[in-house]
């Protein structure tokens, strides 16, 4: 597994990390821990060392699902979470806060419930634009100095908040969502990590599973699975739309001798060497196919064809309903 640096941060992370918030929550029945450990056992085996998850994933579940396997594996690990959205005790979105207060009360329960002493990457997960960013970023270079975060880490945010941050301290990454269906980052975002030497970390490199080819209907998806509960891209007649596009893939795919997974994962890890895709997965069949994706090397004329077989602009559906795409970007 080829490992490249974290930004600026002297931590250097593996090509191909791990999205962690489905073990929890979102996809399906959440995982039990045992089995979930034991799922990212197997993921440090193929060599991936970079772990992500956050204290909304499951209202904090998540963290916990990882302090067993942190307990044996913590220093084989680079370990990210975030702060920002707030949860109420029934689990509803209580909105942002990137009050410096609140920013070192959520550093320190995230660290109770993983059970470790410091986070390799600490993000703000998204953007509250009522506090200013000297402010928050203020507050987590404290945390840096108080030795219970070694890096600083931004999701979903503006080009312009991204300069004024790294301003203020370094930034490690920068995370967003990016994948064939979902490529407005190459435009600005991309470009400008290599310019300031961060990190893009890519959620969803698989469309949330669109590009996996296994979502052709309903039926196909879990009790409790929030993508049948209103995400735009699935629900509306949006799949069947998404659908066609992913069909174009096959084509592709099959000449490559690879899984659409795999021509997903190929397709941001060729945009960029400083790109780290963050697959999740609650299967061990679907790590594995994942991993293989590191063995695709795609040409100049194979990322032509993928972007002419979805153009983009043709996807269906906003990324998240309109209550929640208030929050990106900022």
């Amino acid at each position: 597994m080829m490992r490249i640096p974290l930004g600026r941060s002297g931590l250097s992370v593996s090509r191909l990390g791990f999205g962690c918030m489905g073990l929890a929550e979102f996809y399906g029945e959440a995982l039990a821990d045992a089995e979930a450990e034991k799922l990212l056992e197997a993921a440090l085996e193929r060599g991936v060392n970079f772990f992500d998850t956050a204290d909304i994933y499951g209202s904090g579940r998540n963290e916990e699902q990882l302090a067993g396997f942190l307990k044996r594996r913590r220093n084989d690990v680079v370990l990210a979470t975030k702060f920002a959205i707030r949860r109420n005790a029934d689990g509803s979105l209580a909105g942002l806060s990137n009050d410096p207060d609140y920013i070192r009360q959520a550093c320190d329960a995230s660290l109770k419930r993983l059970k470790v002493d410091v986070i390799d990457l600490y993000y703000m997960h998204r953007r509250d634009p009522s506090v200013p960013i000297k402010d928050s970023v203020g507050a987590m270079a404290g945390l840096v100095k108080a030795g219970k975060v070694r890096a600083l880490g931004l999701s979903e945010v503006s080009a312009e908040t991204l300069r004024k941050a790294n301003a203020i301290h370094p930034i490690a990454a920068l995370q967003s969502e990016y994948s064939i269906v979902t490529r407005e980052m190459e435009r600005e975002m991309i470009p400008l990590c290599r310019q300031l030497g961060i990190t893009f970390v890519a959620y969803s490199p698989i469309g949330r599973g669109i590009l996996t080819g296994a979502y052709r209907s309903e039926k196909d998806f879990g009790k409790g699975d929030y993508r049948m509960a209103g995400n735009p891209r699935f629900t509306g007649g949006a799949l069947e739309k998404n659908l066609s596009l992913v069909d174009q893939l096959e084509k592709i795919a099959r000449e490559k001798r690879a899984s659409l997974a795999q021509i997903a994962l190929a397709f941001v890890l060729a945009k960029g060497d400083h790109i780290v895709p963050i697959p999740g997965t609650k299967k061990l069949a679907r790590l594995e196919d994942n991993m293989g994706a590191l063995k695709i090397a795609l040409t100049p004329a194979d990322i032509a064809a993928i972007e002419k077989a979805v153009p983009e602009d043709k996807g269906a559906g906003a990324r998240y309903a309109p209550s929640s795409a208030a929050s990106l970007n900022r």
